[in-house]
């Protein structure tokens, strides 16, 4: 059964939906050889039983990277998934504009950039991503690379850049309304990780004024993958070059920027 498109929970209201999730607790834990017994499949009630058994599961069980599952009784994309299979979570692949497909690409071509001399923030292809904000080299630039890849998809295509012109992570994320984008909030997107397509922006807020950015390259459930500057394979907002990465939606404390 596909994923419903949120987070299925204590009182959830579509029988079909608990049907489904009780007869696939039943064969994964094998509930009529515990002591309880089965989940009543024909009981359209997600009541406490049933969600005592998902936390059973989820204390068996771990997410797509090996990870275990939050044991919280509550089914968003990574139990489900677990349960169901991934192949019944949101996959999207293809960004819904062919500007926000440009930047796809754009980014994927500067995969393998990095800073000269090392942890410099410098470099030429890096000088020209912060140039693109009118920011000094030097300075943190994961944000001025998104904005790069935008300005260059954008004159791939003879439109305007519609990305609001910044390096800084949360002026973006603050003022990307008022440039006429849509902001989708990390609680929006953990419920519904189909809200979220390539081409979107992330963004992650690390306190004290700092944050991080990247590009969406593809969805698959609660797992984005992204393409990103001023990284490294660990995912820090401080590395020396783009990367190619994975993240959990959870993760993006701050949300999603859409310009589609």
């Amino acid at each position: 059964m596909k994923y419903p498109g949120r987070v299925v929970r204590l009182g959830e209201a579509d029988p079909k939906v608990v049907k489904a999730v009780k007869a696939q607790l039943n064969k994964a834990l094998h509930l009529a050889q515990e002591a309880g017994g089965a989940l009543d499949e024909a009981n359209p009630n997600f009541g406490v039983t049933t969600e005592q058994a998902v936390k059973l599961f989820q204390s068996r069980n771990v997410d797509a990277l090996r990870q275990p599952l939050r044991q919280d009784g509550e089914i968003g994309a990574l139990t489900w998934a677990a349960l169901f299979g991934e192949a019944n979570v949101p996959v999207a692949e293809q960004a819904g504009t062919p500007l926000l497909q440009k930047v796809v690409e754009v980014a994927a071509s500067q995969l393998g950039v990095r800073e000269k001399p090392k942890n410099s923030n410098k470099g030429a292809e890096v000088v020209a991503y912060l140039h693109s904000t009118g920011t000094a080299p030097g300075n943190p630039w994961c944000c001025a690379f998104t904005y790069w890849c935008f300005g260059e998809a954008a004159k791939a295509l003879g439109v305007a850049n519609p990305m609001l012109q910044t390096a800084h992570c949360l002026t973006h994320w603050n003022g990307a309304k008022q440039q006429g984008a849509q902001r989708v909030h990390k609680s929006d997107a953990v419920a519904n990780p189909a809200l979220v397509k390539p081409g979107m922006l992330f963004i992650i807020d690390h306190g004290g004024g700092s944050g991080h950015t990247g590009v969406v390259e593809r969805v698959a459930g609660e797992f984005i993958h992204t393409i990103e500057g001023n990284t490294d394979g660990s995912g820090t907002r401080e590395g020396g070059g783009v990367y190619r990465l994975r993240r959990k939606i959870d993760t993006i404390n701050k949300g999603f920027i859409d310009y589609a």
